[in-house]
């Protein structure tokens, strides 16, 4: 499997954002690959998109949004929830794609001890996906293109027909606009 690319995410963040399902989305955990197929994402366009933590400009907390595509861009959500973005387009052009779900492929074991809960419910939401995984404040930034500890793969290609594009969820803050553009992608 090829590790993926600074070229593969210096482009639009919807292509990103669709072309990111089917991928293996792998993280080196104390020694143990953990890994899954990429099922679900959502597209965050930036200062155009006012559900977009860059919609405001720059600060401390969405700085990595603003650099170089194929960062990692995580934060925390209600004080205990990690988010899990990699971010997109050129750059200074803020941009990014938040994980919401992958199918787990490898280290299942390892998973469900680091999150706990239902194997069936394992990593399908981005809190759940995060947790499995051991994703934490600690990869704030890191490059996702280098393969060392958290990375993207090849793994297999999603029909278009297999893609479900639907609104976001979570934004009741946005613009009506932007609360109904049909930016989250999911395999069917």
């Amino acid at each position: 499997m090829a590790i993926l690319t600074h070229a593969f995410f210096s482009r639009d963040t919807l292509t990103v954002a669709r072309e990111l399902l089917g991928k293996r989305l792998v993280r080196c955990c104390k020694g143990q690959r953990l890994s899954g197929m990429v099922v679900e994402t959502e597209a965050y366009l930036g200062a155009s998109d006012s559900a977009s933590h860059a919609f405001r400009g720059q600060t401390p907390r969405n700085a990595v949004m603003f650099g170089p595509a194929g960062a990692a861009y995580v934060y925390l959500v209600y004080g205990m929830h990690h988010m899990l973005n990699v971010t997109t387009e050129a750059e200074g052009v803020a941009g990014a794609v938040l994980l919401r779900a992958i199918m787990p492929l490898e280290g299942i074991d390892k998973m469900t001890a680091l999150r706990g809960g239902p194997r069936r419910s394992l990593a399908d939401g981005p809190g759940k996906l995060c947790r499995a995984l051991g994703v934490d404040l600690s990869l704030y930034g890191i490059d996702l293109t280098r393969g060392e500890r958290l990375w993207f793969e090849t793994y297999r290609d999603v029909p278009s027909a297999d893609i479900v594009c639907a609104p976001r969820v979570g934004i009741a803050y946005a613009a009506p606009a932007d609360r109904r553009a049909p930016w989250r992608f999911q395999v069917e």
